[in-house]
C-alpha cells in the first residue's frame, strides 16, 4: 500500500460512502488499473471513479491526511507509465464527460477533462470548428489527457500542440481548495502574488525562482532547442519565460506549465481550449517510398518546404505487421514493392485540383533531387483508409510474434528537422552497437520519429538492455540539444534521466516547483521528479517461465493462450465511442467501463493466468466476471492492431472453468438448441405453443433464466432438410446451369428460419446454381459461445470430414447465418485434432457466406439485373458482426444493390446487442438493449415504414423485432422477392 499507516481499509470504506461516485476496493478493478499502455505495472490501492468536483476535494483531502497519493486518469492509454501508481487512482472518464459552454465567435469551448477529442470535434463540426491536436488515439483520446501530455499529433507542424490551445483551468490544488488559471497582465501577475494562500505562494515562488537572470540563462542553455516544437522534457518554465514578467511579451498562465506536467501538481477538473476553423475539405496524401531510412529522412525536410498539413513516416517492420492484420492488410493497395520506409505527406485545399497541385509540386521535387522511388497519390476517398495504417501503428508493433516486442522507451525523441537525419543514423549506429534494429514510425515533419528497441522484458538481460539502451539514447539527444520528450511525456520511463537532459540545476528547480505545489507528495508522485529506476515495476518479473496451459483450442500460433492475452498492449482502441464506427468493443460502448473492454479482459486473464497458484488458473470468479458482458462479437479480432480474440478467449476460458464448477443448466440449453429443436419440431405446434404461451412460456424463461420481455424464436413446422429432399428436385430450373454448389444447413436455418433457407435455395436454382444438401453435422457455434467446447469439437471434425472431399474452388459450400459458416474459417482449424488441421485450413478458403458468393458471381457476370424488378426500393442494411471480422458487409451491400433502382445506405452500426443467446440471458438483457440503442434501433426507428431493413444475421432480426418493432429480412429474401415474378416460375 502506498500509505504510512498499516491498514486504509476501514479508512476508505468510510470514505467510500461520502462520495457520490464510487471506491471500488475489489481486486478485479484494481487488476484492471494495475497497467496502461507502458511496460508497467503497479497494483492500485483502491479506483475512484468521482461524479462532482466536491468528491475530487474529499480525495485530496483523504491523501493528504492519509499519506497516499492520487493517480488521475483519463483513457489510460499512456506509453510512459504515467496512469499507473500504487495510491489511487482517480479515473474522471465515466462522469466527467460534459461538455460546459462553447462560444462560436471567440471560438473557445470549456469541457471536462473525460470529454473524447473527437467526440468533441463531432459537436464542433457544425459550427466549421475543431480542436485540432489530433493524435492516433484520437477516438477515445480525452481531453484532460491531452493537457496532462501535452498532446500533438499528426497535424502539429501546422496546428501548434495542446499547450498553445490551452486557455484557462479550473483546478484543485494539493490543499483542496480551488484556483483558475488563465492569462494574467503584470499588474494581475503581482496582485495574485500578494495573496495569503497556497495559490499566492505558487506566483511568489515562480517569481522569486525565474527572475532571477542566472535561472534563466541555465534554462536557456540546457532546454532543448525552441525551434523544436514538440518539447516536453520536465516542466514547461522554459513557457513561462516568454510572458511580460520575465522577458517577453506574452501574458503570464500558469496553465502553460500545468499542460505537460502529467497530473503531478494539481488536479485540473475544467479546461477551456481555443479552437481553429475546420481545415480545406479536400484531402489528399502522398505516399512517397523510400529505398532507406536515410533517404526519407532527408525527405522530411523536404517536404516541410511544402505546405504539407502531415508528414508522418511508416518503415518496414511497420508494414510488414499491417500484412498480417485482418484488418489492415486491406488498406496496403497503395505500397509498391518492399519499401524500406514510406513518407506520407498530407495536402489540403479547397478543391482536388488545388490539393493535386501541391502535391505533384513535392513529387517532382522529390523527383529531382533524386528522392524515392515510388510516388503514389491517395485521393480523398481512400485517404481515411491509408491514414489507417500509420495511425494503428502502435498496436500492430504487439502483433511481432513471440515475447520480444517493440517497447516504448526512446520512441518520444524530437530534434531540430535539419538535425534529423544526422540524428537518426547515429541512432540507427548505436542501436547497432546493442544488436538492434529499432521500429521508425510517426512524426517526420517535427523531427520526432518513433523509435522502438525489440526486447523481451521477461528476460533479465533485456530488462537491463532496456535501461542501457535508454540511457545512451538520452546522452545522443542532449548531444543534438533535442527532447526526450516529444509528446508521449515523461512518466516512469524517462524521468530518470530529466537531470541528464536538462542540467540539475534545472531539475532542482523541477523539484522546488513540486514542492511548492504539492508539499505532501500526493499528485502522481514518482513521475517528472524523483522517478524510481526506469526498469522496475515492470509487467512481467523477469526470467519466470511464462506458463504453458493445455488448452482445447489451439493457440500455439500466438505461443498459447497467456500469450493471446499479453498480446493487448494496452493501446485502447477497444475505448472507441459508437460514433467512431466499428464493432469493439459494443459492451464498452454502453457501460463505459474499463472491465467490459478487450483490453480490461486481456489485463485480467493475463494477470491471474500468471499470478494465480491455483491447479486451475481458469477458475477466478474476477476472469467470469470481466468477460460477462463480452458479447464474442470477434470486433476485436480484425479491429483491434494486436488482434486479441477475445471470443475464443472466452470459449476457452468457460470451458475452463465450467471443469471446476460445472455447466450451468441455461448453457447446456443453448449449447443443445438444435437437440431442442429437433425434438420440439416432432410435436406439432404444441412446442411453439408452450413457448409462446405466457404460463408455460414465462416458466420456461424463469427457470432458464430468460429475460421475460424476450420473444422465444419459433420451430418451422417442417424443417429445411425435409423441405429439400421432399420439393428440391421439382423446383423450377434455369435455362443455364452455372456450376453446383454444397449449402449449409445450419441449425438456426433449419429448424427456426427454414423461409428463409426455402428462398435462398430457389433462388439460387432459379439462378443456375445447382444446390447440393448433404448430411452433415451442425456449426456447433451454440456449443462454442457457452465453452463446451468437446461437443463444438465433435462437430467441427465430422463436418471437415463431410466436406474435405466434397467441395473446392469450383464447388463452394456456402451458408446463410453468418456465426455458423463462418466457424469454418475462424474456430474450425483451432479446434479440430491435428490430423485434420490441414484439411481445415484448406476448407476455410473454399466456405463462403451466401452473400459473398453471390456478389462474386454478380462481378463475374452470372448473375445480371436483368431478371430482377426495376421497381425503386429503399434498403437499410445491419450487418453481422462475425460477417464483418471475418468477412464483409460490402459483399452483403452489392448483392442489395443489383436490382437497378434498388439503394441500400449500411447502417453504421456496431453489434446488435444480442449476440447469439447474450441478449436473451435476463441479466444480460439491460446491456443488450444499451447496446441495440447506441445506432441501430435510432436508425431503424427512423426509416420510413417502406424501407426495408435487412439483417444477415438470425439473432441481428430477433433483436430489431424486440426492439422497434420492426421485421428485418435477410438479404437473400430481399433479392427472391425482388426476381420478375415469371422468373420464379
Amino acid at each position: 500500500m502506498s500509505s504510512n499507516q498499516p491498514n486504509l481499509l476501514p479508512l476508505l470504506e468510510e470514505l467510500s460512502g461520502q462520495l457520490e461516485g464510487t471506491l471500488q476496493l475489489d481486486t478485479l478493478t484494481k487488476t484492471l488499473y494495475a497497467t496502461d499502455a507502458s511496460v508497467y505495472r503497479e497494483m492500485p490501492l483502491a479506483v475512484a471513479f468521482p461524479k462532482t468536483e466536491s468528491d475530487i476535494q474529499k480525495l485530496i483531502l483523504f491523501a493528504s491526511k492519509n499519506g497516499t497519493s492520487l493517480i488521475p486518469r483519463t483513457a489510460g492509454t499512456s506509453l510512459a507509465g504515467q496512469c499507473v501508481g500504487n495510491g489511487i487512482v482517480v479515473d474522471v472518464a465515466k462522469h466527467f464527460t460534459k461538455i460546459l459552454e462553447f462560444n462560436k465567435e471567440e471560438r473557445w469551448v470549456k469541457v471536462q477533462p473525460g470529454v473524447v477529442r473527437d467526440e468533441l470535434n463531432r459537436f464542433l463540426k457544425p459550427h466549421g470548428l475543431f480542436f485540432s491536436p489530433i493524435t492516433s488515439t484520437a477516438n477515445r483520446a480525452m481531453i484532460g489527457g491531452m493537457v496532462g501530455n501535452n498532446s500533438c499529433g499528426t497535424t502539429s507542424i501546422v496546428y501548434g500542440n495542446t499547450r498553445d490551445k490551452v486557455i484557462r483551468l479550473k483546478t484543485l490544488l494539493s490543499d483542496g481548495n480551488t484556483v483558475f488559471f488563465d492569462e494574467l497582465s503584470k499588474s494581475d501577475f503581482e496582485a495574485k502574488c500578494q495573496l495569503d494562500s497556497l495559490e499566492g505562494k505558487l506566483y511568489q515562488q515562480i517569481w522569486s525562482e525565474l527572475s532571477q537572470e542566472e535561472a534563466r540563462e541555465e534554462i536557456h542553455a540546457q532546454f532543448p532547442k525552441k525551434s523544436i516544437t514538440r518539447r516536453n522534457t520536465g516542466y514547461a518554465v522554459d513557457e513561462l519565460l516568454t510572458a511580460e514578467v520575465f522577458e517577453g511579451d506574452q501574458k503570464f498562465n500558469f496553465g502553460k506549465l500545468l499542460t505537460g506536467s502529467e497530473g503531478t501538481l494539481a488536479f485540473s477538473t475544467e479546461i477551456t481550449i481555443s479552437l481553429d476553423p475546420l481545415p480545406d475539405p479536400i484531402e489528399i496524401v502522398v505516399a512517397a517510398h523510400f529505398e532507406t531510412i536515410h533517404q526519407s529522412m532527408v525527405a522530411a525536410q523536404t517536404a516541410m518546404k511544402h505546405p504539407a498539413t502531415a508528414v508522418e513516416l511508416m518503415d518496414k517492420i511497420i508494414l510488414d505487421c499491417t500484412k498480417e492484420s485482418i484488418e489492415y492488410s486491406k488498406n496496403r493497395y497503395f505500397v509498391e514493392g518492399d519499401p524500406e520506409a514510406i513518407l506520407m505527406v498530407e495536402f489540403r485545399g479547397q478543391t482536388l485540383e488545388e490539393a493535386m497541385a501541391k502535391g505533384k509540386a513535392l513529387v517532382d521535387d522529390l523527383i529531382k533531387t533524386g528522392l524515392g522511388y515510388a510516388y503514389p497519390i491517395i485521393e480523398p476517398a481512400m485517404v481515411s483508409a491509408a491514414w489507417s495504417l500509420r495511425s494503428a501503428g502502435l498496436g500492430l508493433l504487439a502483433n511481432i510474434p513471440g515475447d520480444p516486442k517493440a517497447v516504448a522507451c526512446i520512441e518520444d525523441t524530437a530534434v531540430d528537422i535539419e538535425d534529423l537525419a544526422n540524428y537518426i543514423d547515429e541512432v540507427d549506429e548505436m542501436m547497432a552497437g546493442f544488436n538492434q534494429k529499432p521500429v521508425h514510425y510517426a512524426h517526420a515533419g517535427a523531427g520526432e520519429i518513433h523509435l522502438r528497441p525489440i526486447l523481451d522484458l521477461k528476460k533479465s538481460k533485456d530488462v537491463a538492455e532496456f535501461y542501457d539502451i535508454s540511457k545512451a539514447s538520452a546522452e545522443l539527444v542532449k548531444k543534438y540539444q533535442g527532447s526526450l520528450s516529444g509528446e508521449h511525456g515523461d512518466g516512469r520511463v524517462r524521468a530518470a534521466f530529466i537531470p541528464l537532459m536538462v542540467g540539475d540545476k534545472n531539475y532542482q528547480l523541477f523539484r522546488r516547483i513540486k514542492a511548492t505545489w504539492d508539499p505532501q507528495n500526493i499528485f502522481n508522485p514518482g513521475k517528472i521528479v524523483d522517478a524510481p529506476a526506469m526498469n522496475t515495476s515492470l509487467r512481467y518479473a523477469p526470467d519466470v517461465k511464462t506458463r504453458e496451459y493445455d488448452t482445447l483450442l489451439d493457440f500455439s500460433h500466438v505461443g498459447g493462450v497467456l500469450r493471446q492475452a499479453e498480446k493487448c498492449n494496452g493501446s485502447g482502441d477497444c475505448r472507441k465511442l459508437p460514433e467512431s464506427g466499428g464493432t469493439m468493443c459494443p459492451s464498452y460502448m454502453a457501460t463505459r467501463n474499463e472491465r467490459d473492454t478487450t483490453r480490461g479482459r486481456a489485463n485480467t486473464l493475463r494477470e491471474f493466468l500468471t499470478m494465480s497458484d491455483k491447479e486451475n488458473a481458469f477458475n477466478h470468479p474476477e476472469i467470469k466476471e470481466a468477460l460477462d458482458l463480452c458479447l464474442s462479437c470477434k470486433g476485436c479480432t480484425s479491429e483491434c492492431p494486436s488482434n486479441v480474440d477475445m471470443a475464443s478467449l472466452k470459449a476457452e476460458f468457460l470451458y475452463q472453468y465450467q471443469k471446476a464448477n460445472g455447466i450451468p443448466l441455461r448453457s447446456r440449453a443453448f449449447a443443445y438448441i438444435n437437440e431442442l429443436n429437433e425434438l420440439g419440431s416432432r410435436t406439432g405446434g404444441l412446442a411453439n405453443f408452450m413457448l409462446g404461451n405466457k404460463l408455460t412460456g414465462g416458466l420456461m424463461k424463469s427457470i432458464l433464466g430468460v429475460a421475460p420481455k424476450r420473444n422465444l424464436p419459433e420451430i418451422s413446422k417442417v424443417s429445411l432438410r425435409k423441405w429439400y429432399k421432399k420439393n428440391y428436385e421439382a423446383l423450377p430450373v434455369a435455362a443455364k446451369q452455372i456450376k453446383s454448389v454444397y449449402f449449409f444447413v445450419d441449425e438456426f436455418t433449419n429448424h427456426n428460419d427454414t423461409e428463409i433457407g426455402i428462398k435462398a435455395i430457389s433462388l439460387l436454382k432459379k439462378l443456375g446454381y445447382d444446390v447440393k444438401v448433404v448430411d452433415h453435422e451442425e456449426s456447433g457455434r451454440s456449443a462454442l459461445s457457452k465453452g463446451l467446447l468437446p461437443k463444438a469439437k465433435k462437430h467441427a471434425e465430422a463436418n471437415v470430414k463431410v466436406f474435405e472431399k466434397l467441395i473446392d474452388g469450383n464447388t463452394p459450400l456456402i451458408g446463410l447465418e453468418p456465426s455458423a459458416i463462418l466457424s469454418f474459417r475462424d474456430e474450425y482449424p483451432r479446434i479440430v485434432k491435428k490430423e485434420l488441421t490441414e484439411a481445415a485450413k484448406k476448407l476455410k478458403f473454399h466456405v463462403k457466406l451466401i452473400d459473398e458468393f453471390l456478389a462474386q458471381e454478380i462481378a463475374a457476370g452470372n448473375i445480371k439485373a436483368e431478371a430482377f424488378t426495376t421497381n425503386t426500393q429503399k434498403i437499410k442494411l445491419h450487418g453481422h458482426c462475425h460477417q464483418k471480422s471475418l468477412s464483409s458487409v460490402t459483399w452483403t451491400h452489392k448483392l442489395l444493390s443489383l436490382p437497378v433502382n434498388y439503394s441500400v445506405e449500411t447502417i453504421p452500426s456496431g453489434c446488435c446487442g444480442m449476440a447469439g443467446s447474450f441478449g436473451y440471458e435476463a441479466e444480460h438483457y439491460e446491456v443488450s438493449q444499451q447496446v441495440g440503442e447506441l445506432v441501430l434501433f435510432p436508425a431503424v426507428r427512423k426509416a420510413e415504414a417502406e424501407t426495408l431493413i435487412a439483417a444477415p444475421g438470425t439473432s441481428c432480426r430477433h433483436q430489431i423485432a424486440d426492439g422497434t418493432g420492426r421485421k428485418a429480412k435477410h438479404p437473400v429474401e430481399i433479392l427472391w422477392e425482388a426476381l420478375i415474378p415469371q422468373e420464379r416460375l
